[in-house]
C-alpha cells in the first residue's frame, strides 16, 4: 500500500492564478504558467524551489519541454516564442515570425525540429543545433488561414545502424548529420522507444476541422476534412494509424499510406456531457479515457473492442455528486489519476485478470484511497522520471509524491501509516487502535513503549497517556534513518551514530572510520543495534549497559559476498549473534545471514531453492525476498516475505517508487538459523487474502498489515472517531489452536519443531515428553505433515488416542508414494488443502478424485476425472448422481453419463409409470425397451409388449409371445426373416411339441441346434437329411450318425466319410478297407500326417505302392518315419527328391529319433540320391548337415556356382576346402576379375598351401610378361612367389632348395632387365650380359632384350647398329638393311607384331626391317 505526500509549491508573489502545467519527461522540473490582471503572465520552473522565472506583460499560451534536454519553449499571447534553458536560466527568443497568439508548439521525437503555430494559421518549422539554439530562419513557413489547434509527429520504423548513419553524415547527408548529432546528445537520457532515426513527417489540424500533412521537405497536403474542430490527434505506432478526437466527441481512425493518403478504419461517437470541453487521454495499449465533468470516467478499449465506465466509491471517502474534471495516465505505474470538483485526487490501478481465452487477459481497475487537496482540481499531469503528479487548482499547485506506507512493530505495539500525517497505533489485538495525527509528513516511524516519528528534518516523540497519545519531546535532525530502544533515539550523521534523548540531547557518539563508511541503516532488536554503512560494513552494538558498547568489530561484507552492491536492509536477532541482510544494486535472489561470533556468511537462494530441505519443493522457484524480520524473543527464528522475480520493490536508486508486491503473489518463508545447522527452511505459505504485507514475527503469531477496507471477523469493532484496524495476526503453523498456551508449552513446541526440522528425533521426543495436552500432540502431528515424518506422526496419533487416524495411516502404507501416505494423515487431521497439494504432487489423481468426492467438491472431482483420471470418470458420475439423489435431486443425466441409467432410472421412476414411459420413448435404448416390454408383459399388456419387443429387436421374446398367443405362423415368419437362433430354437420346440417334424428339423437347423435335428431325423428315418446335418454338426454328432449308418448296413460310404470327418481315421480306414471303398481311402490318406498311427500310415503306403502311386506312398512312409524305405522307394522308382521331401526326411538332432551315426548315414544317402539326380545344391546342403564338408565341397564344385563356392569355403574354415576352392577359382578367368584373384590368394593363404600360392604368383608374373611386358609387376609377383616358397614345408628339402634356386635365378634376371630399362647408361652392358645367360628365356624373352637394344640405338641416332643388332638375333629368318643418312628424319615409333615377323619402314630412299619386340624411334 502507498500514500501520497503533497508538496505545495511556493510561487513568487508576482505569480498569479496557475493556468498551465508542464513536466519535463525525464527531469523532475515542473513549469507553471500563471496569469495576473496586474502583472500579466509568468512562467516559473520548480525543482525544490523556484529556479528560473520568465515574466511578460502578456500571458503565456503554450508550454512544451524538449524531449531530452532541460529546455522549455514558451508561446506567448503576443506571438513571441521563447527558449528557456535550465539551470542556466538563459532565455533565447526565436526570430519574429508570428503576429498572433501562439496556439501550437511541438517538438519532434528527438528534439531536432520545433513546430510553432499561431491563431492566424501561420506555421513555422525550426531547426535546432546540438546546444538547443535555433539556426537562422525557419526551414518551413506556411499560412493555413485558420487557427492551428493540434500537431503530432509520425513515428518511423526502427532506428538505423549507427555506422550507416555515420557514413551518411560524413558523405554530406544533412538529415543524417542532424540525427547522428542529436542521437549522441540524447543517448544518456533516451527512453526505450526513442531511436536515432527521427520522423520529420507531422500532421497539423486547424479549427475548421481540417488535418494537413507536412513531409520532410516541408511540402504540405490536405489529409482530412472533418465536421467538427479537432481536439486531439494521436498516432498509433502499432497500427501505423492516425486517431482523431473532435470537440463533438467523435473518434475516428485512419490508416496512413506511404504516399500520404488516409483511409478511414473506424468512426464512433463517444458518450459524454455536451457543451463542455472534454479531457481526453490516450495510452499506448489502446485505451482512451475521457472526462467531461460527469461523475464517471468513460473508457474505450479499442484493442478488445470494449467500453465501460469508472466511477467513484463513497465507501472510500468520496461524496455523492462529486464530479471528475480532468484525468492523467502514468504508463510506468499503470495508474490513472482523476481530479474532482471537491479537491480530491482519485487513482485507479490497472490489473490484468485471466479470461477464458488462453491468449488474452481482461483489464480491471482497482480504485485506491483518495488524496485530499484544496479547491477544485482543474489540471493533472504525470511527469519526470520519478513519476510525480502535479495537481493544479484555481488557486495553487501541488506536487504529489508516492511513498510506501510505513509500519513498525515492537513489544506488541504496532503503528501503521494511513495518510502522510496520520498513523494507526495498535496497542493489542483486543483494544481498538489509536489515531495519531502530526503536523509533519511522516517518513519514518518506530514504536517501543512510545511512538517516534520523523520527516527527515524533524523528530517527534509521543507517549500514551490516559488512552491518548501526546507529544513528550521533539527536535530538529537531518537524519534519513532512525532507531529507538528504551529512552534512547539513534540518528545518523556522516561517519557516526548519535545516541539522543527524546528531547534531542546527544548522549553518546558511535564513531565509524572513513573506511567503514557512513551509517545508512539502523535496526534494533531487544538490546542490540545493527548498523549498516554505505561501504557495505556491518557493526553490532550491545545496548544492555548505560552506554552502547561494540558487540563486534565492523565487518566488510564485500569479503564474504562477491560482487556485492549496496545494502538494502540490515536486521539483527534477539541475541545479537546473527545479522540478516538484503542486498541492492544487482539482481540478487538471496537472503544472507552473517554470523557475528563465527565470522561466516550463510545464505538461502530463493531462485534455486537451496540449501535443500524437506520443504524446498514447496517454494515456487524464481522468487526474491523483499523484507525480513527476526523474532524479538526467539533468536533462532527468521521470516522473509518473497515475491516472484519481476515484482520486487524498487531499489535505492528510486526510493519513492512504489513496488507491486501487494499485488503480486506473496509468500512467507520461515527459517531456523543456528551456528551448528545454518539456515533451515521451516515453513512456507502464501500471504493470506485481504492482508497487505508482513509486519513482524512474534511467537506464536505472524503479524500483517491489512488492506484498507478489508474486513476481519476476529477484529474488534471500531468505535466512532477511531482509525480502522490495520494490523492482523495469524498463528504459526505449529501453534494453531495453541495461541494462548503458556511459555513452557510454547518453548517445547518450538524446540520440537526445530529438532524435527534438523532431523534429530531423540531431541524432538525429549522436548515433548512431559506434554500431556491432546491439542499439543495434534499440532505436532500437523507439523509432521509439513515435514513428511510419518514415524513421528504415529507417536503423535498414539498420544492423541486417535485410533481411526492411526488405522488409516497404517493402511496407507500400501501406497507406493510417500506423498500419498502423508496425504492420508493430512485428511485425518483436517488439513484438506495440504492433502490436496500432496495428491497433486505425487500425481495420484485417482486418490485426489476420491478426496474431492469425500469433501463434497463434486465439480472438482468431475474435472479431475475428465482430465487426469478417465478410468474413474463413469464411477464419479455415478457417485455424484447417488449423492444428488440422496439430497432429493433426481438428476437423470449423471446416470446416463455413467452408463448406469438402464437400471438406475427405472428404479428411480418405478412409482411414476407415466414419466417412466416417456423416458423410455425418449431414450430409444434397446435394453430399456426390452425391460419395459417385460414389465408390460408382466402386466398382461401383450399388444404393447409386442410393440416394445419389436423396438428392442428382441425376436426371441416376439416369437415366444406370438407362440403364447397361438400366432405360430407369425412366429415362423419372424424367425425366417430375422434368422435369430434363439427364436428359431424356441419355434422348433413348439413344432416338435405339435409333432411337425420337418418344420422342427428346419428351425433346429436354422438355430444350429444340429444334435436335436439329428435326433429327430434318426427317430423319423430321414436318412438323406441326416448326412447333411451330421456334416454341419460337431464330431460327436458325426460319430453318432456314422454309427447309425453302420448299424443300418446301408450307405457305408457315408459312414466312412463321417468317421473321417469326426477324426476317427483308424475306424474310417478299417471300414474303407473292409468295404473296398478306394475313393474314400484316397480322401482319408490326404489327411494323414506324422501325428497319425504309424501302422495306418504303413498300411496306406502299401496300398498306394500296390496301385503304383509311389509319390503318395513315399510321403506316407516319411510320415511314418520309415525314412530308409522311403529313400529306397525313391531310388527304385527314380523319383525326384524335392527340397521339401528331403527336409521332411531330415531328422533334427533334438528329437533323438535316430542315433547320430544313423542320422549321418541317412543324410549322406539323401545327398547321394540328390547328387545322382543332378541337384548339387541340395546334395551340398545334406552333406553339410551330415558333417561331411569335403563331399559337400566336391558336389558344389560340380555345380560351378562360383559365388556359393566362395561363400561355402569362407564359412567352412577347413584347409582342404580352402585349397579346393583356390584350385577351382584358378581354373576360371582370374586375369579379368580382380575379386577372383584376391579370393585365390586368400584361400591359398588360409589353407597354408604356400607352394600352390607360389605357383600362382609365378603364373601371374608370366601373364604380365606375355600379355603386357610389364616386368616391374612380374618382378613383384616373382618376389612374392619366392617368399611363399621359402615358407613352404610340404616338399623335401632338396627339391625345395632346387625350386628356390631356380626361382631366385628368374628373379635375378628379371631384376637385371628392369634395371637395364631404367638406366640407359648401363643398359647396353646389362643387355649384353643378359644375352650371355644360357636360360634367359625362362625369365626374360630374348626378343624383349634385343628390342631394348634397338630402342637404345634409335634414341641415340645409331641406325646402322640397328641392322647389325638384328643380324645378331638368333632367328636367321630375319634380315635387316642398314639405314643410310638418317639425319633430319622425323621421330617415328614402330611396334612389331607377334611372331617375329618383320616390318619394313621406309624413310625417303632408306628403309629398315625391324623384328617383333623392337621399339624403335627413328628421325625422319
Amino acid at each position: 500500500m502507498a500514500v501520497y505526500f503533497d508538496h505545495r509549491i511556493e510561487a513568487p508573489p508576482s505569480s498569479g492564478v496557475p493556468s498551465q502545467l508542464a513536466w519535463h519527461p525525464r527531469h523532475p522540473i515542473l513549469a507553471v504558467a500563471s496569469s495576473s490582471s496586474t502583472s500579466g503572465g509568468n512562467v516559473d520552473l520548480f525543482l525544490q524551489q523556484v529556479n528560473e522565472q520568465s515574466e511578460r506583460t502578456y500571458q503565456a499560451t503554450v508550454l512544451r519541454w524538449h524531449p531530452m534536454k532541460p529546455l522549455l519553449v514558451l508561446g506567448w499571447e503576443s506571438g513571441e516564442v521563447l527558449l528557456l534553458s535550465h539551470p542556466s536560466g538563459e532565455q533565447n527568443p526565436l526570430p519574429p515570425t508570428h503576429a498572433a497568439p501562439i496556439t501550437l508548439l511541438e517538438w519532434s521525437c528527438s528534439g531536432s525540429r520545433l513546430v510553432t503555430g499561431d491563431q492566424m494559421g501561420v506555421l513555422a518549422v525550426w531547426k535546432l543545433d546540438a546546444r538547443g539554439r535555433v539556426q537562422g530562419t525557419p526551414l518551413v513557413k506556411r499560412d493555413y488561414g485558420k487557427a492551428l489547434s493540434c500537431c503530432i509527429f509520425r513515428a518511423t520504423p526502427p532506428a538505423e545502424d549507427m555506422a550507416v548513419l555515420a557514413r551518411a553524415a560524413v558523405g554530406g547527408d544533412e538529415r543524417a548529420l542532424d540525427q547522428f548529432t542529436w542521437g549522441r546528445e540524447g543517448k544518456e537520457g533516451r527512453g526505450p522507444k526513442s531511436s536515432l532515426q527521427e520522423g520529420l513527417v507531422f500532421y497539423v489540424s486547424t479549427v475548421d476541422g481540417k488535418v494537413h500533412s507536412v513531409d520532410e521537405r516541408g511540402r504540405t497536403a490536405g489529409l482530412l476534412a472533418l465536421d467538427s474542430p479537432v481536439q486531439k490527434l494521436f498516432y498509433l505506432e502499432k497500427r501505423e494509424a492516425l486517431a482523431v478526437v473532435t470537440e463533438s466527441l467523435t473518434l475516428s481512425q485512419y490508416t496512413l499510406g506511404p504516399e500520404g493518403g488516409a483511409q478511414e478504419l473506424m468512426k464512433v461517437k463517444l458518450s459524454g456531457q455536451s457543451g463542455r470541453k472534454a479531457d481526453v487521454v490516450w495510452t499506448e495499449s489502446g485505451l482512451l479515457f475521457t472526462a467531461t465533468g460527469e461523475q464517471v470516467i468513460r473508457v474505450w478499449d479499442l484493442e478488445r473492442d470494449d467500453n465501460y465506465v469508472l466511477s467513484l466509491d463513497e465507501a472510500l471517502g468520496f461524496q455523492r455528486g462529486e464530479l471528475i474534471n480532468c484525468v492523467s495516465y502514468c504508463s510506468a505505474k499503470e495508474v490513472l489519476a482523476a481530479g474532482t470538483s471537491l479537491g480530491r485526487v482519485a487513482m485507479w490501478r490497472m490489473m490484468l485478470q485471466p479470461s477464458n481465452s488462453r491468449t488474452e487477459s481482461r483489464v480491471s481497475w482497482k480504485l485506491q484511497t483518495p488524496t485530499e487537496t484544496e479547491g477544485n482540481v482543474t489540471q493533472l499531469q504525470w511527469g519526470s522520471g520519478l513519476n510525480l503528479l502535479a495537481v493544479g487548482s484555481v488557486s495553487s499547485v501541488l506536487i504529489l509524491l508516492e511513498h510506501v506506507m510505513l509500519s513498525h512493530f515492537s513489544q506488541q505495539v504496532a503503528a501503521v501509516q494511513l495518510a502522510p500525517s496520520q498513523l494507526s497505533v495498535s496497542l493489542s489485538a483486543e483494544e481498538p487502535p489509536l489515531a495519531l495525527r502530526t503536523h509533519i509528513h511522516i517518513k519514518g516511524v518506530c514504536v517501543t513503549n512510545s511512538v517516534t516519528v520523523w520527516s527527515g528534518k524533524q523528530v517527534i516523540v509521543y507517549e500514551l497517556s490516559a488512552g491518548a497519545l501526546r507529544s513528550t519531546g521533539g527536535f530538529q535532525c537531518d537524519s534519513q534513518v532512525l532507531a529507538v530502544q528504551a529512552d534512547n533515539i539513534y540518528t545518523v550523521e556522516p561517519n557516526r551514530v548519535q545516541v539522543r534523548t527524546p528531547q534531542g540531547t546527544v548522549k553518546q557518539l558511535l564513531a565509524f572510520s572513513e573506511a567503514e563508511g557512513n551509517p545508512v541503516l539502523l535496526s534494533v532488536c531487544q538490546t542490540y543495534l545493527a548498523v549498516g554503512t554505505d561501504t557495505a560494513h556491518v557493526k553490532v552494538f550491545d545496548l544492555t549497559r548505560r552506554e552502547a558498547k561494540a558487540h563486534c568489530n565492523a565487518k566488510n561484507l564485500t569479503e564474504l559476498i562477491p560482487n556485492l552492491g549496496a545494502l538494502h536492509s540490515v536486521k539483527c536477532n534477539a541475541s545479537g549473534s546473527q545479522v540478516s541482510l538484503l542486498v541492492n544494486g544487482r539482481p540478487d535472489r538471496k537472503v544472507y545471514v552473517y554470523d557475528v561470533e563465527m565470522d561466516t556468511m550463510l545464505h538461502f537462494d530463493f531462485f534455486m531453492g537451496r540449501p535443500l530441505s524437506s520443504l524446498s519443493q514447496d517454494i515456487e522457484r524464481a522468487r526474491c525476498p523483499v523484507s525480513h524480520f527476526w523474532d524479538e524473543s526467539e533468536a533462532r527464528l527468521l521470516v522473509c516475505e518473497t515475491v516472484p522475480v519481476g515484482a520486487e520493490p524498487a531499489t535505492s536508486s528510486q526510493p519513492d517508487m512504489v513496488p507491486h508486491p501487494a499485488l503480486a503473489d506473496v509468500s512467507v518463508v520461515t527459517f531456523f538459523c543456528t551456528q551448528e545447522h545454518g539456515l533451515l527452511l521451516h515453513d512456507v505459505f502464501p500471504k493470506p487474502p485481504g492482508l497487505q504485507g508482513l509486519l513482524a514475527l512474534h511467537v506464536p503469531h505472524y503479524f500483517f498489515t491489512r488492506k484498507v477496507g478489508a474486513g476481519e471477523e476476529m477484529a474488534p469493532p471500531t468505535t466512532a472517531g477511531r482509525p480502522p484496524h490495520m494490523v492482523s495476526r495469524r498463528p504459526m503453523r505449529d501453534f494453531v489452536g495453541l495461541e494462548g498456551c503458556e511459555k513452557s508449552t510454547r518453548d517445547a513446541m518450538l524446540n520440537f519443531s526445530f529438532y524435527l526440522t534438523v532431523g534429530n528425533m531423540d531431541g524432538a521426543f525429549r522436548s515433548i515428553k512431559l506434554i500431556k495436552s491432546v491439542a499439543v500432540w495434534e499440532n505436532m502431528a500437523r507439523m509432521c505433515v509439513k515435514n513428511r515424518r510419518l514415524d513421528v506422526a504415529r507417536v503423535c496419533l498414539g498420544n492423541m488416542g486417535n485410533a481411526r487416524a492411526a488405522r488409516a495411516l497404517r493402511e496407507a502404507q500400501a501406497q507406493p508414494q510417500a506423498e500419498a501416505q502423508v496425504a492420508v494423515l493430512a485428511v485425518q487431521l483436517g488439513m484438506l488443502e495440504e492433502a490436496e497439494k500432496l495428491y497433486r504432487s505425487c500425481e495420484r489423481f485417482d486418490l485426489l478424485n476420491q478426496f474431492y468426492q469425500a469433501c463434497g467438491r463434486w465439480q472438482q472431482a468431475l474435472e479431475t476425472a475428465q482430465t487426469s483420471d478417465r478410468i474413474h470418470l463413469r464411477s464419479t458420475y455415478y457417485n455424484y448422481g447417488k449423492h444428488l439423489e440422496a439430497m432429493g435431486d433426481r438428476t437423470l443425466a449423471l446416470y446416463e453419463k455413467s452408463d448406469t441409467h438402464r437400471f438406475e432410472v427405472p428404479r428411480m421412476l418405478q412409482d411414476d409409470s407415466g414419466s417412466l414411459e416417456v423416458y423410455v420413448d425418449k431414450m430409444k435404448d434397446k435394453i430399456i425397451y426390452k425391460w419395459w416390454a417385460q414389465y408390460l408383459e408382466s402386466q398382461a399388456d401383450m399388444d404393447a409388449a409386442l410393440l416394445y419387443y419389436e423396438n428392442a429387436q428382441d425376436y426371441l421374446s416376439l416369437v415366444r409371445v406370438h407362440c403364447y398367443l397361438g400366432n405360430i405362423q407369425k412366429a415362423s415368419e419372424i424367425a425366417n426373416d430375422t434368422g435369430n437362433r434363439a427364436a428359431s430354437y424356441h419355434l422348433a420346440r413348439q413344432y416338435e411339441g405339435h409333432q411337425e417334424v420337418k418344420q422342427a428339423v428346419h428351425f433346429y437347423t436354422r438355430a444350429q441346434a444340429y444334435n436335436n435335428a439329428i435326433r429327430l431325423c434318426k427317430e423319423s428315418g430321414l436318412d438323406d437329411q441326416l448326412m447333411n446335418l451330421a456334416l454341419l454338426s460337431n464330431p460327436e454328432d458325426m460319430m453318432e450318425a456314422a454309427c447309425y449308418y453302420e448299424e443300418r448296413g446301408s450307405h457305408m460310404d457315408r459312414a466312412v466319410v463321417l468317421y473321417h470327418k469326426a477324426g476317427h481315421m483308424s475306424k474310417a480306414l478299417e471300414l474303407a478297407f473292409a468295404t473296398e471303398q478306394f475313393s474314400a481311402l484316397q480322401l482319408i490318406a490326404e489327411d494323414l500326417d506324422h501325428t497319425s498311427d504309424p501302422s495306418l500310415l504303413t498300411r496306406c503306403s502299401d496300398f498306394f505302392i500296390k496301385h503304383s502311386q509311389y509319390q503318395k506312398a513315399v510321403e506316407l512312409l516319411v510320415a511314418a518315419k520309415k525314412y530308409h524305405e522311403a529313400l529306397q522307394l525313391c531310388v527304385d522308382q527314380s523319383l525326384t527328391i524335392t527340397e521339401d521331401l528331403a527336409e521332411s526326411m531330415t531328422v533334427a538332432k533334438e528329437t533323438g529319433e535316430l542315433t547320430e551315426e544313423s542320422r549321418r548315414e541317412l543324410l549322406e544317402r539323401i545327398a547321394d540320391c540328390c547328387m545322382r539326380q543332378g541337384d548339387y545344391h541340395l546334395a551340398t546342403k545334406k552333406y553339410t548337415q551330415a558333417g561331411n564338408k569335403l563331399k559337400a565341397m566336391r558336389v558344389l564344385l560340380k555345380s560351378g556356382d562360383t559365388e556359393k563356392i566362395v561363400f561355402f569355403a569362407g564359412v567352412s574354415r577347413q584347409k582342404e576346402i580352402y585349397i579346393m576352392a583356390g584350385n577351382y577359382l584358378q581354373s576360371l578367368d582370374w586375369r579379368k576379375n580382380p575379386d577372383i584373384m584376391k579370393n585365390i590368394i586368400g584361400f591359398y593363404t588360409k589353407g597354408r598351401a604356400l607352394d600352390l600360392l607360389a605357383g600362382f604368383y609365378q603364373a601371374c608374373a608370366q601373364e604380365e610378361i606375355d600379355d603386357f611386358r610389364d616386368y616391374e609387376k612380374a618382378l613383384g609377383a616373382l618376389s612374392e612367389a619366392y617368399k611363399c616358397l621359402s615358407k613352404s614345408k610340404e616338399r623335401s628339402p632338396g627339391e625345395q632348395e632346387t625350386r628356390l634356386a631356380q626361382l631366385q635365378h628368374r628373379v635375378t634376371l628379371v631384376k637385371r632387365f628392369c634395371q637395364a630399362r631404367r638406366s640407359l647408361s648401363q643398359a647396353m652392358s646389362l643387355c649384353d650380359a643378359l644375352l650371355e645367360e644360357p636360360e634367359l628365356d625362362t625369365a626374360v624373352r630374348t626378343g624383349d632384350v634385343y628390342g631394348l637394344i634397338v630402342e637404345i640405338h634409335c634414341q641415340q641416332g645409331r641406325f646402322q647398329q640397328v641392322g647389325q643388332t638384328y643380324t645378331h638375333h638368333p632367328d636367321p629368318s630375319n634380315t635387316c638393311k642398314t639405314v643410310r643418312n638418317p639425319y633430319g628424319f622425323r621421330t617415328v615409333s614402330v611396334r612389331i607384331p607377334y611372331g617375329f615377323r618383320t616390318v619394313s619402314v621406309r624413310f625417303g630412299k632408306n628403309s629398315v626391317r625391324i623384328p617383333y619386340g623392337f621399339r624403335t624411334v627413328l628421325n625422319d
